[in-house]
């Protein structure tokens, strides 16, 4: 089965649900959080049917839930699944659709009716954490150490801590609403998906730098960060550039927070996971716990994060 199928369809979790109706009362608006795994497959998962890894925190909703097991998507890549889910418009009837590069300028028409919107109208307060990859901005030429919009805010949700695109895409940066995290004035940032800018080693002609080597012909040969080749050209931010280890356990703990904040309301958070989606990184704890080389761990990590820092009864 297509890896970006379960993508869409792996996780849709209520809590508190205590009814149906549409009324605004808070006993009658369960609180949702959406979790969207990248390139996972229907067979990576225990409660799937995989023998060779164990996914105890995705199992146990598994179990309390609904478990899917005929499934179809509107697109086998990210950023026209994405859409879908956004839109509710098939991807393929809109001209531009196609996987993004990170500079790219927002897709999504402002003016729209979005899922966050219609959560918004319904009452609740909405949030999205993780990968966002629907583009940023009016135009792909962009200030990216000022207000970086539209994007997330503009399309529904209350609250955004995402990154632009991809893991394996610059700028590998966080944005917290319109503003890069941790952003050095002094240290401005730039991109550019044409050509080589700034002074920072790139895979093609450093190799010898890389910490992790990709898969010939794929595009990781752009700017390094963090021992990795990326996809397009960066220069500046090295204070706000985040460490592929550090960035689900970020990303966690800002869906926490969030959580947190918001659980005597409605809430509807979507949360969007990098795991297990190039380059694969895991934190140090997860590295080489399951046997099957840095897929297998990395897709451990995402159990974990599922199961929110706790293990899985």
């Amino acid at each position: 089965m297509n890896r970006n199928l379960l993508s869409l369809l792996f996780i849709v979790t209520a809590f508190t649900a205590a009814g149906q109706s549409p009324s605004k009362s808070k006993a009658n608006r369960p609180n949702v959080i959406y979790i969207y795994a990248d390139d996972l497959g229907y067979g990576d998962l225990s409660c799937y049917g995989a023998t060779k890894i164990h996914t105890p925190n995705v199992d146990k909703i598994a179990a309390a839930g609904i478990r899917f097991t005929n499934g179809h998507c509107t697109s086998a890549t990210c950023t026209p699944s994405r859409y879908a889910l956004m839109t509710g418009e098939y991807p393929w009837r809109k001209k531009g659709t196609g996987i993004l590069p990170g500079d790219a300028a927002l897709i999504i028409p402002t003016d729209s009716t979005t899922l966050p919107n219609m959560f918004k109208k319904a009452g609740y307060k909405t949030g999205i954490v993780g990968k966002w990859h629907l583009g940023l901005g009016n135009a792909v030429a962009k200030d990216w150490n000022g207000e970086v919009k539209p994007g997330p805010n503009e399309v529904g949700f209350d609250y955004s801590f995402i990154f632009p695109a991809t893991a394996d895409r610059v700028p590998t940066v966080f944005l917290e609403n319109h503003h890069i995290v941790a952003l050095d004035p002094n240290d401005p940032i730039a991109v550019d998906y044409t050509k080589k800018i700034g002074n920072d080693p790139t895979g093609k002609e450093h190799p010898e730098l890389l910490k992790l080597k990709s898969s010939p012909g794929q595009g990781h040969d752009g700017t390094i960060v963090n021992g990795i080749g990326r996809i397009g050209y960066m220069s500046g931010g090295k204070l706000a550039r985040w460490v592929d280890e550090e960035v689900s356990s970020t990303f966690l703990a800002k869906a926490e927070g969030f959580i947190e904040e918001n659980q005597h309301k409605p809430f509807f958070l979507y949360f969007a996971m990098t795991e297990p989606h190039v380059p694969r990184m895991p934190a140090t704890r997860f590295k080489g716990t399951s046997g099957l080389g840095l897929r297998g761990d990395v897709i451990l990590q995402l159990d974990w994060a599922v199961g929110g820092n706790n293990e899985a009864a």
